[in-house]
């Protein structure tokens, strides 16, 4: 296996076990494209190759796409950046998305996945951390703005971990595979989702602070606009933010746009 390269991130998995349990995660079957987001040495490419109908691999290094189309002629290889390339172009309207994705674009990528119009299904090997953020209920430690921002579209399960010791070169923490699931009725709409995004990444800029005056800070309302708009709600003005739930965050949205921000 050809050295990992520190500018790409890249840490390799090639315990074949673990490789087939991602790969049975997925779920795909004859009938399925499947994208796979940095296919590195292929071991997760091989093992999806006997179960996909169709896969296609967005690698970024040059000479790893350059090695798997030589190894995996059944895979279509796509060299380039998976944040920057058109997912929809290359796999077409319905595929699963998969991949162990590297550590310092995870959040870009989940990000990226769940755009609409979503995947069937994500199975993404992450930091245990993010995994945990990502499933995380309310009113814990873990829970946040990624969480209430993924869960708002999708349902979220952390399958199993996988420890640093697998992967060549060992990073400094552990992984974990993380399954996603769009929603057949998402919490937000699609056009609602730029302006959610910036309700719950707002408000918890302000985590510690009581709900009221993180509202005050974002919208730029006085207190009895604010005040009015978590009465018509039932939120109670001095909860804090990491005590909702994403269903609370889309019915917030909403009395708020229906108050009137963020025009006036």
């Amino acid at each position: 296996m050809r050295p990992a390269r520190r500018r790409f991130g890249q840490h390799f998995l090639a315990d074949p076990r673990i490789l087939s349990r991602i790969a049975d995660a997925l779920g795909a079957t004859g009938t399925d494209t499947v994208l796979e987001i940095g296919p590195g040495p292929g071991g997760l490419t091989a093992a999806l190759l006997t179960r996909a109908g169709r896969l296609v691999a967005i690698e970024k290094d040059r000479d790893l796409a350059t090695d798997l189309r030589a190894r995996l002629p059944g895979a279509t290889i796509v060299e380039g950046d998976a944040l920057a390339c058109d997912w929809h172009a290359l796999a077409g309207p319905r595929f699963l998305v998969t991949g162990n994705i590297p550590y310092n674009i995870t959040s870009p990528l989940i990000d990226k996945a769940l755009e609409p119009p979503r995947p069937a299904r994500i199975v993404f090997l992450v930091q245990r951390e993010v995994a945990d953020r990502v499933v995380a209920r309310p009113a814990t430690p873990e829970y946040g703005a990624l969480t209430v921002g993924v869960q708002a579209v999708a349902t979220a399960e952390r399958l199993f971990a996988v420890p640093a010791g697998a992967f060549r070169p060992r990073p400094k923490v552990d992984s974990a595979v993380l399954r996603l699931v769009p929603l057949d009725r998402p919490l937000i709409d699609d056009t609602e989702q730029a302006l959610f995004r910036r309700l719950v990444v707002g408000l918890f800029g302000f985590r510690r602070k009581q709900i009221l005056r993180g509202l005050r800070e974002l919208t730029g309302w006085e207190a009895a606009r604010v005040e009015a708009v978590l009465g018509a709600l039932g939120i109670e003005p001095v909860v804090r933010p990491e005590v909702l739930t994403p269903e609370a965050f889309a019915r917030l949205l909403r009395g708020l746009v229906d108050g009137g921000w963020p025009l006036t």
